[in-house]
């Protein structure tokens, strides 16, 4: 195996405000309130950020149901529907919305188009958390309808008149160019579809996929860190592959096969949003244990956003 294989890491990586602010909102309540502090799902699609959350007493549930009433439950930063506010509040539950602010966004759009009778095609993935909890914004009561494409052949089997006002919205974590040509194919068909102001992907989707794609220009394996089911770190190693750059989604070092640095010329590693970056430096440090580096930060748009907490958690925890 070739022992000079530069390892070159992406900027920007990891950690996106949303899910800074979400761990954040866990970790919080659990020192002003105690344990336990229930969370509906997952807050972030990173099991090794879960099962960290679960250690220090956060009690991860798939329904409301599953707490006591009036305990104390976040519910995720992927947002839910009203619905699921309602159940919290019969069961007098004390709610602490960790919705990423990003994704609150998408949702007042949505209201806003329905309540002016458009209809509203969410572009996304069915059966993601957040497309679920979007999905559940909407209300028949004023008069719009809506639609969810995954795809151009969606798209086209759409069928509204000219006349018919309508709108899109869109998933914060989908592909770029994905989501840019489905956006198109939408234009094209009715002119007058109405779509955010600034695109709904958020910045730190954008940015990242950004980075990777420089990536992939220099290097000939690419490592991306993140769970399964996080969508954007998904798009991230999808961003590789149609590069032709061989790809990898891994968890952890532990997932890392000597067969993959075989003949490899450099390395780019990069991490999704709701990765941490402790699991980045353990995999550079696998790799270099492997024989591969040096190791090199590339530069990138340097992110200065953060949302601030709920007040409820703005507080100074009592002594123990």
């Amino acid at each position: 195996m070739n022992t000079e294989i530069p390892i070159l890491l992406a900027n920007p990586r990891g950690f996106c405000a949303g899910v800074d602010r979400a761990i954040d909102i866990v970790q919080r309540a659990l020192e002003i309130f105690g344990r336990p502090i229930y969370a509906r799902h997952e807050v972030v699609h990173n099991q090794f950020v879960v099962e960290r959350l679960r250690q220090q007493g956060a009690c991860f549930v798939d329904d409301l149901d599953e707490v006591p009433c009036g305990s104390t439950v976040v519910f995720s930063a992927h947002g839910v529907a009203p619905t699921v506010w309602e159940v919290a509040k019969q069961r007098q539950l004390k709610v602490l919305d960790a919705t990423c602010p990003l994704v609150t966004k998408v949702h007042l759009e949505l209201i806003s188009h329905a309540r002016k009778g458009r209809a509203v095609i969410l572009i996304g993935h069915a059966g993601h958390p957040e497309v679920i909890g979007t999905l559940g914004q909407f209300d028949a009561q004023y008069g719009g309808s809506i639609h969810l494409v995954e795809n151009i052949t969606d798209v086209e089997s759409l069928s509204f008149s000219q006349e018919q006002g309508l709108a899109y919205v869109t998933q914060t974590t989908l592909s770029v160019d994905d989501t840019a040509a489905i956006i198109a194919a939408l234009k094209s068909r009715w002119p007058h579809i109405i779509g955010p102001a600034k695109n709904d992907i958020c910045y730190a989707t954008q940015n990242r996929q950004q980075a990777v794609r420089a990536l992939a220009r220099q290097c000939d394996l690419l490592i991306i860190i993140g769970s399964a089911n996080s969508s954007n770190s998904n798009r991230l190693r999808e961003i590789a592959e149609r590069a032709n750059v061989e790809s990898y989604l891994l968890q952890s070092r532990h997932d890392i096969k000597d067969q993959w640095l075989t003949n490899k010329t450099s390395i780019g590693v990069s991490a999704g949003a709701s990765a941490p970056e402790e699991l980045v430096q353990e995999v550079v440090a696998e790799l270099c244990r492997r024989g591969a580096g040096p190791v090199k930060e590339l530069t990138g748009t340097i992110e200065k956003v953060s949302f601030s907490l709920p007040p409820a958690l703005r507080r100074t925890p009592a002594p123990t």
